[in-house]
């Protein structure tokens, strides 16, 4: 069941230890209600695209209360600070580089070395996120694919059984998701959203380009070749050649597994890890095997990744 809260204190501690537990809440920001989880948690986070049936794992934003826990997981620039101070907390998230080490799990950054937040200005969120004490994962509360949610009810009706709680906060004010900006090498916006490019070129003084620059991709799906290892890939394998790492799935075993169960969310949450695992085992001029995985649910997500990790370098 999916529990149904109020904005209340009692109900936002209940929230919070949802959260605190791996479980999955969705709550109201100013933008659209978003599906939160707790961001340093790989199963979590992993739990968080099984809801969604998110076909990828692409980078999710992380929603925290302020700059100062803003600058705990990632590195500002000059105009980053400025866009902070005019625009947060608000309708705006950035991506910059990931201050290491970093506590969030790979699968928020989808394995690139930046990462996107975003201060929400919405109370019923900033009471959350002061609750649990920490970031949060959030992308729209919606099944992938759907249209983004500014109401509670628009939430259940797409995931309801598939998330431990709701937080009924009314309508969402702004109604259309956050304005996502880069800012290396120049300001574009990856995402136009709540806040419009003339309040940031205004801002900062300077044109923002809209579409980012193609040469260099700051999120997954723009490159076939993606997060490869030093070692080489095979997949679907159900044993292991002579000198190969064998990461297992269910019941093929190997040196490694992603799930011994054959559970895709357990399988999820570890595959950043492992694939690391397996490749600092493997060496640089090794060969790592994966077993095979079902391509349904969030097996659809792994296979994707593995894919691209898999494919020819320079590609």
């Amino acid at each position: 069941m999916t529990e149904l809260l109020a904005p209340t204190p009692h109900d936002i501690d209940r929230a919070a230890s949802l959260l605190r537990a791996g479980q999955l809440v969705a709550f109201p920001t100013e933008t659209v209600y978003g599906l939160g989880g707790d961001a340093t948690s790989d199963l979590a986070v992993a739990r968080i695209f099984d809801a969604k049936g998110r076909p990828r794992f692409n980078p999710l934003i992380v929603h925290l209360p302020s700059l100062a826990a803003a600058e705990t997981y990632a590195v500002f620039n000059p105009a980053a600070r400025a866009l902070a101070a005019a625009f947060w907390p608000g309708p705006l998230t950035l991506v910059l580089p990931l201050k290491e080490p970093s506590r969030l799990s790979p699968l928020v950054t989808a394995g690139l070395d930046t990462v996107a937040i975003r201060i929400p200005a919405h109370p019923v969120a900033q009471a959350l996120l002061a609750a649990f004490g920490g970031p949060l994962a959030a992308p729209s509360a919606n099944p992938s694919g759907r249209v983004s949610p500014t109401r509670a009810f628009h939430v259940t009706d797409g995931l309801a059984g598939r998330i431990a709680a709701v937080i009924d906060g009314g309508p969402c004010a702004v109604g259309v998701e956050s304005t996502i900006v880069a800012l290396d090498p120049a300001p574009a916006i990856l995402r136009p959203g709540g806040l419009p490019v003339e309040a940031l070129e205004a801002a900062l003084g300077k044109p923002v380009l809209v579409g980012g620059n193609a040469a260099r991709p700051t999120s997954p799906g723009q490159l076939a070749s993606h997060y490869a290892p030093s070692a080489s890939l095979r997949l679907n394998a159900e044993t292991a050649r002579q000198g190969e790492v064998l990461v297992g799935f269910g019941a093929v075993k190997g040196d490694l597994t992603l799930s011994a169960t054959g559970d895709p969310v357990e399988a999820a949450a570890a595959l950043f890890h492992t694939l690391r695992e397996a490749d600092l085992r493997a060496g640089p001029h090794g060969q790592i095997a994966f077993a095979p995985v079902p391509e349904t649910g969030l097996g659809r997500a792994i296979n994707d990744r593995l894919r691209r990790a898999a494919a020819p370098r320079g590609v």
